[in-house]
C-alpha cells in the first residue's frame, strides 16, 4: 500500500508581526520533495519575512513550522536541514573560492573533498584559487550556490539570487538552476518578485500580497487563470472587464456587458444570482484588434488611443464608449518597415473568445 511522501517543508498558520505591521499573516503552505517552489509578489508583500521563517533566522509569531516532518519552529538556524543563498551572496571577501566554499565544514564534520564536488557540481572548476573580487557576477552566484550545497541541504532557499545579474545572465543562470534542482532532487524554495522568473522556473508558485496567500498554483495555472484582480493584475492580465449576470445554467455563466453585448462565460466559484456584478479578466495577448467585429468573437466597439512598439509585439491601448481602459498585445508578424494598421483616435473592434475570459473570486 503506497503512502502520499511527506512534504519537504510544511507551514501552518503562520503570522509574523513587527510592532503594528503583520508582515506575514496566517500563511498556510506546503513544500513538496523535489520540488522548486517560488514565493511571488511585491516588495513588502511578505515573501522574504517567510523565506527567513523557515530558514530560522526569524521566530513566527503564531503558528509552526515543519521540515522533513520535524517540527522546527523553535530550532535555531544551525541545526536545521536548509541552507540558504542570499540576495548579495555575502562571500567573504578575503578568503579564495574554495574557502568560501568550504567554509562551514568544520561545523558539519564533512570532508574537504566536498568542496571540489560542490565546485564541479556548478562548473567552477580550475577557479579554486581565485578570490570574489576576481570573477564575474555569474560566477559569485556560482559560489555561493556551491558554498550552500556543499553542506548537503535537504532544502534550498534562494531569496532573490539572481537579482544583481544583468537580464541576458539571468536567463542563463535561470536554465542552470533548474537543471542543478532536477539534478540534486532536493526542494528550492526560491523568493521572487520578477513574475517571469517565478514562471519560467517553479513547479509551482505561491503569489502573495500584504502577508497573504493569493494564490497557490502552477505557473500555467496562476497565469492563466487567476482566482483574484490582484494575482490578474500582478501576472500582467490588465483588462478587467465588468459585466452583470443574465443567468447561469449547466456550468456557464451568460452575462451582459454595460454596452448590451451578450457572452457566455464558464462558470466559476459559487453560484451566481440575476442581475449580480461580475468582474473577469481577459489576457492582452488573447485579445484581437479589429477594423470591424468577427462574427467568431465577442465584439466591443473601442477608440484607439496610442500603441507601443516592443520589437516581437506592439502593444495598443483603447478605450470603450465609457472610457474604460484596455490593452491588446499583438504579434509583429508582418514585413519590416510595414506601416501599424491603426493610428490614435480609429475607431476599432476588441474581440476574443468566450473561453478566454476568466471570472475573477469576490
Amino acid at each position: 500500500m503506497s503512502t502520499t511522501p511527506q512534504p519537504s517543508v510544511e507551514i501552518q498558520d503562520v503570522t509574523k508581526r513587527f510592532g503594528d505591521v503583520t508582515a506575514v499573516d496566517g500563511v498556510s503552505l506546503a513544500v513538496g520533495r523535489g520540488e522548486f517552489f517560488a514565493l511571488l509578489g511585491p516588495s513588502g508583500c511578505g515573501k522574504t519575512t517567510l523565506l527567513r521563517m523557515i530558514a530560522g533566522f526569524e521566530a513566527p509569531g503564531a503558528g509552526a513550522i515543519r521540515i522533513q516532518g520535524r517540527d522546527v519552529t523553535r530550532v535555531p538556524p544551525h541545526r536545521r536541514p536548509v541552507n540558504m543563498v542570499f540576495q548579495q551572496y555575502a562571500l567573504f571577501p578575503h578568503l579564495t573560492v574554495a574557502e568560501n566554499v568550504g567554509f562551514g565544514l568544520r561545523y558539519r564534520s564533512l570532508p574537504a573533498s566536498k568542496v571540489g564536488e560542490a565546485l564541479a557540481l556548478v562548473r567552477l572548476d580550475g577557479l579554486e584559487r581565485r578570490r570574489p573580487d576576481q570573477l564575474s557576477g555569474g560566477q559569485r552566484q556560482r559560489v555561493a550556490l556551491a558554498r550552500a550545497l556543499v553542506l548537503e541541504p535537504e532544502v534550498l532557499l534562494l531569496d532573490e539570487p539572481l537579482a544583481a545579474l544583468d537580464p541576458n545572465l539571468r536567463r542563463e543562470v535561470q536554465v542552470e538552476l533548474k537543471g542543478l534542482q532536477r539534478k540534486l532532487g532536493i526542494a528550492f524554495v526560491f523568493v521572487t518578485h520578477d513574475r517571469e522568473e517565478a514562471l519560467a522556473m517553479s513547479d509551482r508558485v505561491a503569489v502573495m500580497s500584504q502577508g497573504r496567500v493569493e494564490q497557490v498554483g502552477t505557473p500555467a495555472g496562476v497565469f492563466e487563470a487567476p482566482e483574484t484582480e490582484f494575482v490578474a493584475r500582478f501576472l500582467g492580465a490588465t483588462n478587467v472587464f465588468t459585466a452583470e449576470v443574465r443567468h447561469m445554467e449547466d456550468g456557464v455563466l451568460h452575462l451582459q456587458l454595460a454596452d448590451g453585448t451578450e457572452l457566455a462565460v464558464p462558470a466559476a466559484g459559487p453560484p451566481r444570482l440575476r442581475r449580480e456584478p461580475v468582474r473577469f479578466v481577459v489576457r492582452p495577448e488573447k485579445l484581437s484588434l479589429r477594423a470591424v467585429p468577427s462574427p467568431a468573437e465577442i465584439s466591443l466597439a473601442v477608440t484607439v488611443e496610442e500603441s507601443v512598439y516592443h520589437g516581437a509585439s506592439t502593444e495598443w491601448i483603447v478605450r470603450d464608449r465609457r472610457g474604460e481602459r484596455f490593452t491588446v498585445l499583438s504579434q509583429n508578424a508582418g514585413t519590416a518597415g510595414e506601416a501599424l494598421p491603426f493610428a490614435p483616435g480609429s475607431p476599432a473592434f476588441l474581440g476574443w473568445e468566450a473561453r478566454h475570459s476568466v471570472v475573477l473570486r469576490d
